[in-house]
């Protein structure tokens, strides 16, 4: 068997394979036989046609159906010759078959590229690392989730207030106040201050009833178009929330010692998540500068396979009616690009600094996981005794060493950022 390999870019191949007679005579014959079981001729028995009968009445049947079935065959005999893992379907295109002379054909496949790294150098990589400041709003805010969380749910019987929920009904009325036929949403929970029963909505809704009858105007569909609505209040309830006391402060932290210990517990949490938050932010941008430095080409076909499994993700995640999946498409499009360039940019600086992890990292990670939760030790190496979430935690691992070794040749900038600054850009966007 001759195999010519043709690299047409740092992807695309192209393998042309030519087999002499002698190379596929056996697996020929072996053809006409499987053939001849599947023919009825008069006076013989399936299986037992003489061969001159059968390449005489059906020559050209029985090599369309060998070029068929053996193209796969001998394509995959080139692939492991020449150690190559195609990352799609070959395409298959000018076979040429000759009965007692030669079998010839061409393949057209996709590998996973070989990524040439820059060379880094300290300072390479310029990048900014938020340092969040929190401050006693923030705490306040943290409190307040808490305490809606053991919050008392009341009936109110004496008129509806900002922040109290009003179960209803909503009927869609037409342009002259007439109710339309079928657009009627039954007990829904409205919120009153809370878009988009703010502003007009919100004095409407202020002081109703049980039985009470008032008009809204809110969107009715996901392009934003609004429709007036008659709203039929059928229940009001109000969120009674605790004080802050001691026995609050029991039952939302055991653990600390009075209130001024409980805040400091609270702001611990805070400024720890936002860290985590600087954290995340911080090695995306590490390795969108890999990227950017780097920009590996990649095989349409691995983006094309990628971004569907995206799709189908987001597709069955979904809880909201039927999704397009042109747009969800288009949408995830860039995602999957930068995601997959970045698997090419990671296997590459594994490739390079020989990294790995071994079965003491995983043990010591699984142990520390352990030891950081002690009332869920069990669960935590129960979970870490299935091969996939092991798997899981070993590329968590890998990447962490990714990360660490590139940090070593970035130029980082604390910028610090004030919380209650993010607070006024969300309240800018509500507005």
């Amino acid at each position: 068997m001759e195999i010519e390999l043709k690299e047409l870019n740092s992807f695309a191949r192209e393998v042309i394979i030519d087999l002499q007679w002698s190379d596929i005579e056996q697996d020929f014959e072996k053809a006409i036989k499987i053939f001849s079981k599947r023919i009825k001729l008069p006076g013989f028995r399936p299986g037992k046609v003489p061969r001159k009968i059968l390449m005489k009445q059906f020559q050209p049947s029985i090599e369309a159906d060998f070029v068929e079935k053996s193209v796969n065959t001998y394509y995959l005999k080139a692939l492991k010759e020449k150690d190559i893992v195609p990352v799609n379907m070959g395409s298959v295109s000018d076979v040429h078959f000759h009965h007692g002379e030669h079998f010839k054909f061409k393949v057209s496949f996709e590998i996973e590229p070989e990524v040439k790294l820059p060379k880094l150098k300290k300072n390479t990589l310029k990048l900014e690392k938020t340092n969040y400041i929190t401050d006693e709003q923030d705490i306040d805010s943290a409190i307040d989730e808490v305490r809606h969380g053991h919050a008392e749910v009341q009936t109110i019987e004496d008129g509806a207030q900002l922040d109290d929920f009003v179960i209803c009904d909503l009927q869609e009325l037409d342009t002259s106040g007439l109710p339309i036929i079928g657009k009627k949403l039954e007990t829904r929970y409205v919120k009153i201050g809370q878009a988009p029963f703010n502003a007009d909505n919100q004095k409407n809704l202020e002081g109703v009833k049980p039985e009470d009858t008032v008009r809204v105007t809110v969107p009715k569909d996901d392009e934003g178009n609004m429709g007036t609505y008659e709203l039929l209040v059928k229940n009001v309830e109000r969120q009674v929330l605790p004080e802050v006391n001691d026995d609050f402060i029991k039952i939302a932290d055991p653990k600390a010692k009075d209130l001024s210990d409980y805040r400091n517990r609270v702001k611990e949490k805070l400024d720890k998540a936002y860290s985590n938050r600087a954290d995340e932010a911080f090695d995306q941008q590490l390795t969108d500068g890999m990227i950017n430095k780097t920009n590996p080409e990649f095989p349409p076909s691995m983006a094309e396979s990628y971004l569907n499994h995206l799709v189908e993700d987001v597709t069955k995640s979904n809880q909201q009616g039927e999704l397009d999946k042109d747009k969800v498409k288009e949408v995830y499009k860039p995602i999957a690009e930068r995601n997959l360039k970045w698997y090419l940019i990671r296997n590459a600086i594994i490739k390079d600094q020989e990294l790995e992890i071994s079965k003491d990292d995983l043990a010591d990670e699984i142990d520390k996981r352990k030891k950081s939760s002690p009332d869920q030790a069990k669960e935590v190496g129960k979970f870490f005794k299935k091969p996939s979430n092991r798997s899981r935690l070993e590329d968590d691992l890998m990447e962490k060493k990714i990360l660490a070794y590139l940090v070593k040749y970035a130029k980082i900038k604390v910028v610090k950022v004030n919380t209650k600054d993010l607070r006024k850009q969300t309240e800018a966007k509500t507005d």
